[in-house]
């Protein structure tokens, strides 16, 4: 086993393995819709093999929680499929996750989130959970770290959501997200108040996702590719593992030891 997800471990392994886990991962994801070229479980997926990897390489420190598979999606709403929880949903369901793994022993917890709308609801679950329980927490984007490969590799002055970066990252994580045969570039509403209300802007505010584009992806998906996805991936494990052992207080050579 060079990895602990605890949804693949008997109660036996779990209690071996609590020895040496200091850190719970909790993945994050969503159900919603990711325009023609990518399915519905495309930001819980690539949660999820995120948090494996990152699992694999700070073995035997890190236990892999189950994934939260549907998150804060209401601006998507009106594509066919989508599933939103209410913020205060998402926040009673990673309390109740985060309680249930302290009384197993793990004070510190990190959830690994690839669902943008998601972000501003786990700052507050950090706030409010550590205000009722003695933990450490953290949340942090799954891919946003990389930042040398995504200016390399995106060439989209938007982009975000079922483009070339999310979708070259399924074709290195989880190839079988996408449509390659149904590629394309988002149908950009060019008019339409979203524009002021944009992550950036002086004003942050809701709108409709098919406010700003007709097929439900931005970017260009045509431009994603495998070494693109790679890139980005690998650059922000390497970043996420090398912030996460400073937060374990380990040497970066025992977790090579152990992995031996």
């Amino acid at each position: 086993m060079n990895c602990f997800e605890l949804a693949k471990m008997t109660w036996e392994e779990v209690e071996a393995s609590l020895e040496k886990v200091r850190l719970a991962i909790i993945p994050v994801g969503a159900h919603e819709q990711h325009g023609p070229h990518m399915v519905e479980s495309c930001d819980a997926v690539l949660a999820e093999k995120m948090a494996v990897k990152l699992g694999e390489r700070l073995f035997p420190y890190v236990l892999i929680a189950p994934t939260v598979n549907m998150g804060v999606s209401l601006h998507h709403m009106n594509f066919p499929g989508t599933i939103s929880l209410k913020p205060t949903t998402l926040i009673a369901l990673l309390k109740d996750m985060v309680s249930s793994l302290y009384h197993h022993g793990i004070r510190q917890f990190l959830f690994l989130n690839s669902h943008g709308g998601n972000q501003s609801t786990l700052d507050v679950a950090v706030n409010m959970i550590k205000e009722e329980m003695d933990v450490e927490l953290f949340y942090a984007k799954t891919t946003s770290s990389a930042k040398k490969a995504i200016n390399k590799n995106v060439k989209s002055t938007l982009f975000g959501h079922s483009c070339e970066r999310e979708v070259s990252e399924a074709f290195y994580l989880a190839p079988e997200l996408i449509r390659i045969e149904k590629l394309q570039k988002g149908d950009i509403q060019e008019a339409g108040r979203w524009r002021q209300l944009r992550p950036g802007c002086a004003l942050q505010g809701f709108y409709h996702y098919e406010e700003m584009t007709a097929n439900g992806c931005i970017g260009d998906a045509q431009l994603a590719n495998y070494e693109k996805g790679r890139q980005i991936v690998e650059e922000a494990l390497d970043t996420l593992s090398s912030e996460l052992i400073k937060v374990l207080k380990i040497e970066e050579d025992s977790i090579i030891r152990s992995n031996r």
